[in-house]
Formats: structure tokens, C-alpha cells, sequence
């Protein structure tokens, strides 16, 4: 099994295809955080074309949904990833993603975007998102959190070429014909990508390579039963949910804060969005390092620590600067969790039930992405700006960096 061969290489080598498959995959599946760059051009579509009034809470939703979508699809198909295997199940996804996109260009309303964007798009990217994660941990034991984080760096880095594609093709094309192009794109590359996926033989490992003494006491394999009886999955849970909430408050805004609360210009605050991608991206293989060599627990509160105090400098001293630094910051710790987050998974838990143990850890993501958004949207309606935010965000971070420190510890064996 050692001496296995991957696209004419050692499997050792061989391998980290894989990874650039799934970074490829992810840069399609992650176009979702462009989605500021669509609020105002659609809001001005539904406007101008069907006469209606579009609230900012309206205009959100959608993300929301696709975001909920994505993390209920996860736990649901986690278990025929390992049945179907995860070419089959990553043509699925990528079909229902294309499609959601495609039949988004064709509604009339911002609730039939509810439904084919949100739910059958976010579903397609759920079912799509876990392979790349469990191709990671499996063909990289020696590796985990760093593969898994450069798999994912596409996810985060989707929004640096997707915003900037949607904003030259939207005053071209218009809004609904940038989502048809992005659908055809979405079908095509990642049906081609899914072609050469395969799972490692049973008990492979990369050559010469044995389990760290430390991570093997410190991982018991777990079936997702087992899992959620213990304390650290609690932990974990409440941790990934406060890192998305607070990084998806931010990353729903981030556009609409440059212009409206620091006064730069619409066009300099959407450049400034794939600016924030490069960040979200290379947050995960960065924490996905941190997390393999300071384990999960320091690696959460620094990303805690650096949410608050980002939140904090922008808060009290609002200027371009403070606002590019902290976005970057705010945009890298929310793809630093899509690292952190799984590693812990298999740290903790083991990758013999994997895909279905994240997925329900991954739950967290989708209630953080229906509260954020939603969230950012009420305290600009109720306060008239975004900059109240913030503090929510402080206060947020405090409280994930103290149960981080106290919950995310190996698990007892005798639980």
C-alpha cells in the first residue's frame, strides 16, 4: 500500500493533486462570498425591472439560505461519500451548484432566489464541499490541517476572482446575465475535476511516516453517535458557530461598511472585497498550521483574540486603514475556522465516521451563516448604520476565546 502510484507518481507526491483539485473545485464552490457585490445590483433589478422595494434583510436572505442549505446538506450526504465515493458524489454537487446559479439569472422575485439559489445551490455546494475535506484527512495524516486549509484556501479565494469577474461583467451584461455565465462555468470545471477522485486504499499512510505519540493519545475514534456524548464536541460546536457568525456578520457587509460608514467609493470597496478573499483564503492553510502545531484549543483562541481586537480598532477608530487591516483580519480568521474546525474534527475524533462527524459539527457554520447576515441586517435597520455591529462581534469573540480555552481538549477515553 506504501508503494501505491497517483497520476504516475508515489502516492506521496501524487497526492497533493488531489489538494489542487479540490482548491480548484473550492474556488467554484466559494463564489458565494462574493455575494456583496450582487446586494445593490440586484436590489436596483428588482427595483427598476418589477417595481419592487428590496429591504437590505430581503437582499441578505438569500445568502442566508444558500449558507443554511450548505450546512444541512453536509450531515445529511455525509455518509455516501463513503458509499458512492467522492467523484460521484462531487458531480452531484457540482450539478445542483451550476444549476442553482443558472436558474437563479431566470427569476422574478428575491423569494424565488430564496429557493434556487439559496436551496439548491447551497445544497449542491454541501454535498460538493466535503469531499475535498475528506480526501485531505485521509490522504494526509502526516498533514492534516495544513492539506485540509490548502484544499479550502480556494474556498476563501473564490470571492478575489468572483468579485472581481461580477464586477466587470454585471455593468456589461447586467446582474442576471453574470449568473448565467457563472453557472455554465460551475457545471463544466467541476464535473472535469471530479473525474480523478479516489479514496486511499484502507490502512494507507505516506511511507516512513508513524503517528505522533501525542496525537495518537489525544485522538480516540469515534462513531458520530459516541461524538456528540462528549463535552469537547460541544465545545468545538459553540466555537465554529461564534467564528462563523462573527466572520459572516462581517464578510455580508464588508462592501456596504467601506461605502457607508468609511465613504470610499462603491468601485474602490468592491476591489476591496477579492482584496479580503486573498485573506479568507489564506487564513485556512495558515490556522490549519496553527492547528497542527499548537492544537486546536490555542489555535481557536488566537483567532478569537485577533476577531476581537480587529472589531475593536474599527469600532473606536474608523479610516481606511483601520478598515482594510481589519477587514483582512475579520475575512482570515472566518476561513481559519473552515481549517480549524475539521482538523479538530479528526484530532479529536478520528476519521473512521469522518464525514459524518463534520458534517454535524459543520451545523455551526449554517446556524452562523443564518444568524450573521441577518443579524448585520437588523442592527442597520434598527440603528440606521452598520457600525453598531461591531461590539457584537467584541462581545462575540470574548466569549468563543473562553470556551475555547476550556472545552477543546481531548476527549476521556472512558466516555
Amino acid at each position: 500500500m506504501q508503494n501505491a502510484q497517483l497520476f504516475g507518481f508515489p502516492a506521496e507526491k501524487g497526492r497533493w493533486l488531489f489538494v489542487l483539485l479540490g482548491l480548484i473545485i473550492n474556488i467554484c464552490l466559494g463564489s458565494i462570498y462574493a455575494w456583496s457585490v450582487f446586494v445593490t445590483p440586484l436590489t436596483q433589478y428588482f427595483t427598476t425591472e418589477y417595481g419592487k422595494v428590496v429591504t437590505a434583510n430581503e437582499i441578505l436572505m438569500p445568502f442566508s439560505v444558500f449558507l443554511a442549505a450548505f450546512a444541512l446538506a453536509m450531515p445529511l450526504v455525509g455518509k455516501f461519500i463513503d458509499q458512492l465515493g467522492p467523484r460521484k458524489m462531487m458531480i452531484i454537487g457540482g450539478f445542483l451548484t451550476g444549476c442553482g446559479w443558472l436558474l437563479a439569472s431566470m427569476v422574478t422575485s428575491v423569494e424565488m432566489l430564496y429557493l434556487v439559489y439559496g436551496v439548491i445551490g447551497g445544497a449542491g455546494v454541501g454535498i460538493s464541499y466535503g469531499v475535498p475535506v475528506a480526501l485531505a484527512t485521509r490522504w494526509f495524516p502526516d498533514k492534516r490541517g495544513f492539506a485540509v486549509g490548502l484544499a479550502l484556501l480556494g474556498f476563501g479565494f473564490s470571492a478575489f476572482i468572483s468579485a472581481n469577474i461580477a464586477g466587470i461583467l454585471i455593468p456589461m451584461i447586467g446582474v442576471m446575465s453574470t449568473f448565467r455565465i457563472f453557472g455554465v462555468a460551475f457545471l463544466v470545471i467541476i464535473t472535469l475535476c471530479a473525474l480523478p477522485l479516489r479514496f486511499p486504499e484502507s490502512g494507507w499512510a505516506p511511507a516512513g511516516w508513524t503517528l505522533h505519540p501525542t496525537s495518537a493519545a489525544e485522538t480516540c475514534e469515534c462513531d458520530r453517535a459516541r461524538m456528540i456524548r462528549t463535552p469537547t464536541f460541544y465545545g468545538l460546536w459553540v466555537c465554529y458557530f461564534i467564528g462563523c457568525l462573527a466572520g459572516l456578520m462581517a464578510i455580508s457587509i464588508a462592501q456596504p461598511v467601506g461605502v457607508e460608514v468609511i465613504g470610499i467609493t462603491p468601485v474602490f470597496a468592491t476591489a476591496l472585497v477579492g482584496v479580503f478573499a486573498i485573506f479568507n483564503g489564506g487564513g485556512r492553510p495558515v490556522f490549519g498550521w496553527l492547528t497542527d502545531h499548537l492544537r486546536p484549543a490555542r489555535a481557536a483562541v488566537l483567532s478569537f483574540l485577533l476577531i476581537a481586537g480587529s472589531s475593536l480598532l474599527l469600532w473606536l477608530v474608523p479610516s481606511e486603514i483601520t478598515y482594510v487591516v481589519s477587514f483582512c483580519i475579520l475575512w482570515g480568521c472566518l476561513g481559519g475556522w473552515l481549517a480549524i474546525a475539521p482538523t479538530a474534527t479528526a484530532r479529536f475524533f478520528g476519521t473512521c465516521d469522518y464525514p459524518r462527524c463534520y458534517g454535524i459539527v459543520f451545523l455551526a457554520y449554517g446556524a452562523g451563516a443564518i444568524a450573521g447576515p441577518q443579524l448585520a441586517g437588523f442592527i442597520k435597520t434598527t440603528t440606521g448604520g452598520y457600525s453598531g455591529v461591531f461590539p457584537y462581534i467584541i462581545v462575540l469573540a470574548l466569549m468563543g476565546a473562553a470556551i475555547g480555552f476550556f472545552l477543546l481538549k481531548p476527549i476521556q477515553r472512558h466516555n
